[in-house]
């Protein structure tokens, strides 16, 4: 039992180290290994991204992709949800890695919303570790200018 705890306290620290480090950085990109144990099929990773003007540029929407850097295996795919409430724009949208392992990350997602605060969901498909990046940026109304993004996770578990 103790072992457990301590895997799943070094997935949250390593999460939470690896997501300060790319909101640090301005890259926004961030990864960990859902479920290292391969035996939670309903893991689930929750977190809050927060959007906000890039001096006096204003957030737009929030776009984020996720992408599966584990081997390939079949039937076991990572999601990525993206939720927003406020601002009378209530939306949501979401993405598959549908390859297994590849390369590539998921077709990016755009969920529009303003300044002010997303959910981020991240699963998988069933019982089985799953290493993980997802790349998510706040962004202007040009689609090309990034505004001020942090995040905070919740839930990793």
């Amino acid at each position: 039992m103790s072992s457990q705890f301590f895997d799943k306290m070094l997935s949250v620290f390593f999460l939470i180290l690896v997501l300060t480090t790319a909101s640090a950085s301005h890259a926004h990109d961030a990864g960990a290994t859902m479920d290292p144990n391969g035996n939670v099929a309903s893991f689930t990773g929750f977190a809050q991204v927060s959007c906000t003007n890039s001096g006096s540029v204003p957030t737009d929407h929030l776009v984020a992709s996720i992408k599966d850097t584990s081997p390939p295996q079949d039937n076991l795919l990572v999601n990525l949800q993206i939720i927003h409430i406020g601002n009378n724009i209530n939306r949501a949208n979401s993405t598959t890695d549908t390859i297994s392992g590849d390369a590539n990350f998921s077709p990016e997602v755009r969920v529009p919303g303003g300044n002010g605060t997303y959910l981020l969901l991240v699963n998988k498909t069933g019982a089985g570790a799953r290493s993980f990046i997802v790349s998510y940026h706040c962004m202007a109304a040009d689609g090309v200018t990034h505004t001020d993004t942090d995040i905070r996770v919740y839930q990793f578990e």
